[in-house]
């Protein structure tokens, strides 16, 4: 079973959105146009196009659809979304953050 680490800061620079690394990555590697991408992936090539620009983001249903193209499952997209989505969310509400407190919940037993 892989380990996975927790990241214990965030960094510097933000993730970059699923769809920069299908459009830089995976889509040149495997010689695919976007149209041809867009059809075995069973969508339509708008629906990619705006996944490439990053205007849209990887929901589960395209996870599922993209670890079956790629081979490495749908949990990998989600995860790269989920850490870019929270990047956002953070840069967007870091002003509002700093006036919320912080608790720390008691730890739980086992």
């Amino acid at each position: 079973m892989k380990k996975e680490y927790s990241v214990t800061r965030r960094p510097q620079r933000p993730p970059g959105h699923p769809g920069e690394i299908l459009k830089e990555d995976v889509l040149p590697a495997l010689g695919l146009s976007v149209s041809e991408a867009a059809r075995q992936l069973r969508i339509s090539r708008q629906t990619l196009h705006r996944i490439l620009k990053g205007s849209h983001g990887i929901t589960p249903e395209m996870a599922v659809r993209l670890g079956k193209f790629c081979g490495n499952g749908p949990g990998l997209w989600l995860r790269m979304q989920q850490s870019y989505d929270l990047w956002k969310a953070n840069e967007k509400l870091s002003e509002e953050l700093r006036h919320i407190p912080a608790h720390h919940a008691p730890q739980l037993a086992s």
